[in-house]
């Protein structure tokens, strides 16, 4: 017995606003060669398995797992997925002299799959969630910004509780593979490319004009003077793995209590379990050149937003991640 079918179903988990995740069936048409019975019950079976998202399949070494894209209050934001591996984290030999002391020693990572923002959390998700937007710099798909490590936890509570899923921030470790470009990595040291212009918002191009010279020029008056500021998000070139803006444009907290580094090989490592720092990375469009690097590492209180650091100009934002599934 042979069946032909005419139509096949992807879905798509959305919210309608009111904090109720809803199924939106999409419906597209293509012919089918007959194929026995049996073989499609199973194919089907598979398909409503990996159908509670939007997904794109994600190819790569060990298990398949799906890119997710999630709508929330009529934002939509896409998680991309990183197939697990094993990395040297830390002052890799393309950092060079500007690896700082404690980006050392450098050491081997071993990580799981999870998913991570393709973009920086919005300024339209932000308020989606929190109803309110405490960003200096206005715009709907700019990055958010002027937010402490708290209030991201805060945000990503009501996030998973409006969508049932588990967001959280990324640990320091996977953002740093991430911003590498995971298993496709090649070896840049910014995120995607030896040249920052490609793929960053810093110091001297983020203002109305471009400012010549090197990080020994670097002047806040003038940059000041500049307008420097973040810029909507996706507007530069991706790195590897298809993300934007690891490098650049806003700070970006992530999950771990700050620590040293030591040389022993590590898996899924998390950080202190406690402390009174929490980490950032990433450079902000203030940033110097060597603040944006892959595997530089910074640190702060996680109640403050950057104004104690005198970062005016773009302060800390966020990205999401989720072990995988995204549910």
């Amino acid at each position: 017995m042979t069946l032909n079918f005419k139509k096949m179903t992807k879905k798509l988990v959305t919210d309608s606003g009111d904090g109720n995740p809803q199924i939106d069936e999409r419906h597209h048409s293509g012919d089918m060669t007959p194929i026995p019975c049996r073989l499609l019950t199973l194919l089907a079976l598979v398909g409503v398995m990996l159908a509670t998202v939007q997904a794109q399949t994600s190819q790569g070494q060990g298990v398949q797992f799906a890119d997710a894209t999630i709508t929330v209050g009529g934002v939509s934001f896409k998680m991309i997925a990183v197939e697990g591996g094993t990395f040297t984290m830390g002052a890799t030999d393309e950092q060079g002299i500007d690896a700082l002391k404690n980006e050392k020693p450098s050491h081997s990572v071993t990580l799981s799959s999870y998913l991570i923002g393709e973009t920086e959390v919005t300024q339209a998700l932000w308020k989606a969630v929190m109803r309110s937007n405490p960003s200096e710099f206005r715009g709907a798909n700019q990055p958010v910004e002027q937010v402490s490590w708290s209030d991201c936890e805060t945000f990503i509570r009501k996030l998973n509780k409006k969508t049932g899923m588990n967001f959280r921030l990324p640990t320091e470790a996977e953002w740093e593979f991430a911003a590498r470009g995971g298993n496709k990595s090649k070896g840049y040291k910014f995120a995607g490319s030896n040249r920052l212009s490609d793929v960053a918002w810093y110091w001297q191009n983020s203002g109305d004009r471009f400012l010549p010279g090197t990080d020994d020029d670097y002047d806040g008056n003038v940059i000041s003077r500049n307008y420097c500021h973040p810029h909507e998000v996706a507007q530069k070139s991706p790195n590897e793995l298809g993300l934007y803006d690891m490098s650049g444009n806003v700070w970006e907290w992530c999950q771990d209590w700050y620590g040293y580094y030591d040389s022993s090989a590590q898996t899924n490592p998390t950080g202190p379990s406690r402390g009174p720092y929490c980490v950032y990375r990433g450079g902000g469009c203030e940033s110097g050149i060597s603040g944006c690097r892959v595997s530089t590492r910074y640190f702060y209180t996680p109640n403050d937003y950057g104004s104690s650091l005198h970062l005016t100009f773009s302060g800390f934002g966020l990205r999401l991640a989720a072990s995988a599934p995204v549910r």
